[in-house]
């Protein structure tokens, strides 16, 4: 009975972390590696990537904001509503914990949809592209499985408390 309403005490912080996480990888993605290091966006293998501007990017691009934006927003509000709430067992470990599980989910399920199976697009394009995707891949189920280990720690102990 205790370990259920320790773990119902942190499911509302988990889930706002999750989402934020998933909107925090993906801004990071579209920022770093589609604009800063301009390795690839979207649609870059429905579009090659030319040298001259191409509103295709753009748009694809934003769309992708759009759900990383949302993904953010969502989570901000379920935190919000956390917040307000006097049963919720508040951890940074749950919270961060939480975070790295969403970034590397969306990791995880944007490579294999995005790059696997739809093939829109490859981490790094042209010479060992596959090894990219796999280590994106790699990454993103490090980052996810270090989470859940952060998780089962703090879950430990609410669970002594």
């Amino acid at each position: 009975m205790e370990s259920q309403l320790a773990s119902s005490q942190r499911k509302p912080l988990i889930l706002a972390g999750i989402c934020l996480g998933i909107g925090l990888g993906g801004f990071f993605d579209g920022i770093v590696l589609h604009q800063i290091l301009q390795w690839h966006h979207m649609l870059s293998n429905v579009k090659p990537l030319t040298n001259r501007p191409n509103i295709d990017y753009v748009l694809g691009d934003g769309i992708f904001h759009v759900f990383d934006f949302l993904m953010t927003v969502i989570g901000i509000v379920l935190l919000w509503q956390a917040g307000k709430r006097n049963d919720i067992a508040w951890s940074s470990t749950t919270f961060f914990g939480s975070i790295a599980i969403g970034v590397g989910l969306f990791d995880l399920i944007e490579g294999i949809i995005d790059h696997q199976i739809l093939r829109l697009h490859h981490v790094k394009p042209g010479t060992n592209e596959f090894a990219w995707d796999m280590g994106f891949l790699a990454l993103g189920a490090l980052i996810a499985v270090i989470g859940w280990l952060m998780l089962q720690q703090t879950g430990k102990s609410t669970m002594k408390n």
